[in-house]
């Protein structure tokens, strides 16, 4: 697939999208960017924002296998994984696949679940595998999961446990649409359902080709190094006590370059790295005043975008540097 092919699909899968969800373009492309690129993403805002409908609209849009995991306090890991249960008639035990054997995964309030439950899901997102009673089963490709939680109750309520909030490639939040955008949700709903008529524009094939394509963008060593730096600069930040990893550095080249592809380009550029920090590095911050404070760490990502050195385009050399 060429990259002027991928930000054709890209832009369809939006198009679809966009006639359920309004006012969230930015949001949208983010979560296509997140799709392409193989990572996952977490939908964290107040209820009532649109978080599980955004993730059912994605799936309806392309022709893969979905399911939903409604997580709850008694939710346990095999709810997830699956199990061997005994056959009588045979006497042998048969494995019974649970909803992660799926394509499009929708965690629905994943912080309802206990951290043991939690943790089910950790194989499955980093190695898109699922190790049951020793044996491992491979999941289909593609394999994406989008998370939604409630960040503003704590009853009943288990934050994510920091080795899960890092598989998460990006954090987003949906926030609440303008005056003129929730005028248009009510024209768009009042007489029907679009989301109950939205039907597919994308297949399988054509993500896990789009994914294989956007590795091929090119990262120049200026803008690798413009990354290195700004992970650097998170460890030594003040208000940080724990900056980003180098997987974190690693999904944020990753993430630039579909969202580079995305754009068209097959290269990227340091306005991709300026756009994409804060939703791949916040989350992956521990900050003086706790870990996965949102609001905090995304001001400090913010702050370092702007103390630390862009490269610019050399007029001679006609490159960054």
């Amino acid at each position: 697939m060429e990259i002027r092919e991928v930000s054709a699909l890209a832009a369809k899968i939006k198009e679809n999208i966009e006639k359920v969800m309004v006012g969230k373009g930015e949001e949208i492309e983010l979560i296509i960017t997140a799709l392409i690129c193989g990572g996952h993403v977490l939908l964290d805002d107040v209820p009532g924002t649109g978080k599980t409908v955004t993730a059912k609209s994605l799936a309806k849009s392309l022709a893969c296998d979905f399911k939903r995991i409604q997580f709850t306090p008694d939710l346990l890991p095999s709810d997830i994984t699956g199990m061997s249960i005994f056959n009588q008639k045979e006497a042998t035990f048969e494995f019974s696949e649970g909803p992660a054997f799926t394509n499009i995964l929708l965690a629905d309030e994943i912080n309802r679940a206990t951290p043991r439950t939690q943790s089910a899901l950790l194989e499955c997102m980093e190695e898109r595998q699922i190790t049951v009673d020793g044996v491992t089963r491979k999941l289909a490709e593609p394999f994406f999961v989008i998370a939604t939680q409630n960040p503003v109750e704590s009853s009943g309520a288990f934050p994510l446990p920091e080795a899960q909030l890092d598989r998460f490639l990006f954090r987003l939040n949906l926030g609440y649409p303008d005056t003129m955008g929730e005028m248009a949700i009510l024209e768009r709903f009042i007489n029907n359902s679009p989301l109950e008529e939205l039907g597919s524009v994308a297949s399988g094939e054509e993500i896990m080709a789009a994914q294989a394509a956007c590795r091929k963008v090119e990262v120049s060593e200026p803008v690798r190094r413009y990354m290195v730096t700004l992970t650097e600069a998170t460890r030594n930040a003040a208000d940080v006590s724990l900056g980003v990893s180098p997987r974190g550095l690693l999904w944020l080249m990753r993430a630039c370059q579909a969202y580079a592809a995305v754009q068209g380009r097959d290269y990227v550029l340091p306005d991709d790295v300026k756009k994409l920090a804060v939703p791949v590095f916040a989350h992956r911050i521990i900050t003086r005043t706790g870990y996965g404070v949102a609001g905090k760490a995304a001001q400090v990502v913010g702050d370092l975008l702007r103390s630390v050195a862009v490269p610019t385009e050399d007029p001679n050399a006609e490159k960054l540097v």
